[in-house]
């Protein structure tokens, strides 16, 4: 089987479109799509548009609301504590150990293709573009194997959207929790100026899960910025604080 993990990002949209034009093989038999429940309005919206315009059935999966399991307080023998884990930066230095990735995206995806393949060997593709083949990973599971297309073409971001260009598509979003510390300043702008009303969920999101936190064990204070302020106070600067998703070497956000 040939599965495409679909982020409805730029990456992995450009590859799921090269597909459906032929011009990357075989077929798909689908392609996957993990909901966290808090991509933003950008990415959804694009998604109801990329569904019909693919030849090959796009499923969705979940195992709940990211921000919500993120911001319920769970109970040891040791005290509190929060899980999934987010990438958060914490007041000082340092920064939390992340498992949202691999909770909230990689597992449920596995799972369902797991539960469709049979016995059948899986190839999964994934939208990792060559400026960010040091994301590149090989499959945990011993029935499936990893691929990478873009790599294979050796097509950066800029030569999809230049594909997308090419055939009359629209942009593709930035996909992504609308939350991620992972974000550039130039998303953090774009977020801010093009859909406030998701930026608003973020500040939101950072004080709830600032909240949660002064109710466990940890003892510092957890921000989504690296410059480790309040978000709402932030002057974002374009072209700053560069993109930081090469730090997620799950190869599985921001495509």
């Amino acid at each position: 089987m040939n599965i495409i993990s679909l982020g409805a990002g730029v990456q992995s949209s450009t590859m799921a479109l090269m597909a459906a034009h032929g011009e990357i093989g075989p077929m798909p038999d689908c392609a996957i799509f993990a909901d966290t429940g808090d991509e933003p309005k950008s990415v959804t919206d694009w998604l109801r548009w990329l569904e019909p315009m693919l030849p090959f059935p796009v499923a969705r999966v979940s195992v709940g609301i990211l921000s919500v399991a993120a911001t319920a307080v769970r109970k040891s023998k040791l005290g509190g504590y929060l899980k999934p884990g987010l990438p958060v930066f914490f007041a000082g230095a340092g920064m939390a150990n992340r498992h949202c990735t691999m909770d909230f995206k990689i597992v449920p995806i596995q799972r369902y293709i797991n539960m469709i393949r049979g016995t059948a060997r899986v190839s999964q593709w994934l939208g990792i573009s060559k400026d960010e083949a040091h994301r590149m990973k090989p499959s945990r599971k011993a029935w499936m194997d990893n691929r990478y297309p873009l790599i294979e073409l050796e097509m950066s971001r800029l030569h999809c959207l230049e594909w997308m260009q090419r055939r009359g598509y629209p942009k593709p979003p930035r996909s992504a929790c609308v939350y991620c510390p992972f974000h550039s300043d130039d998303e953090w702008l774009r977020l801010k100026t093009e859909e406030p009303q998701e930026f608003d969920r973020a500040v939101a999101f950072e004080k709830k899960y600032q909240a949660a936190a002064a109710q466990t064990r940890l003892d510092k204070i957890p921000f989504l910025n690296n410059r480790r302020i309040p978000l709402d106070t932030i002057k974002f600067e374009a072209g700053k604080n560069s993109e930081l998703f090469g730090n997620e070497c799950e190869g599985m956000c921001g495509l």
